[in-house]
């Protein structure tokens, strides 16, 4: 059974820093994506940062320049560092694991993910 579970989100002043983090467990999946996405009130979730089914990185364009995704393998577990926040990047943060078929090349797509955390609060305050 795949489990992902988030931590590290909070309050923060824009122009702020935070480290989300992700532990994965339970998979056993030689291909797969993984990522983080997130979903703000009245809006569609949509795809932050995510590593591809090859090992690539792809960022949402709100996001780049001021979001680096990385992995520890180690550790089974997945970050998020997030530099410069906007207010607008105030959401629910989820960590999602996707096993193909996928909708596409790159995996911002919410659809192409099965396995989700039960998300981390991101507040950023102007």
């Amino acid at each position: 059974q795949v489990q992902l579970v988030e931590s590290g989100g909070g309050s923060v002043q824009a122009g702020g820093s935070l480290t989300l983090s992700c532990v994965a467990s339970g998979y056993t999946y030689s291909t797969y994506c993984m990522g983080w996405l997130r979903q703000a009130p009245g809006k569609e979730r949509e795809g932050v940062a995510v590593f591809n089914s090859d090992g690539t990185t792809t960022y949402g364009d709100s996001v780049k320049g001021r979001f680096t995704i990385s992995q520890d393998n180690a550790k089974n577990t997945l970050y998020l560092q997030m530099n410069s926040l906007k207010p607008e990047d105030t959401a629910m943060y989820y960590c999602a694991l996707g096993v193909p078929p996928y909708s596409g090349y790159n995996h911002l797509n919410p659809d192409d993910y099965n396995y989700w955390g039960q998300g981390t609060q991101v507040t950023v305050s102007s």
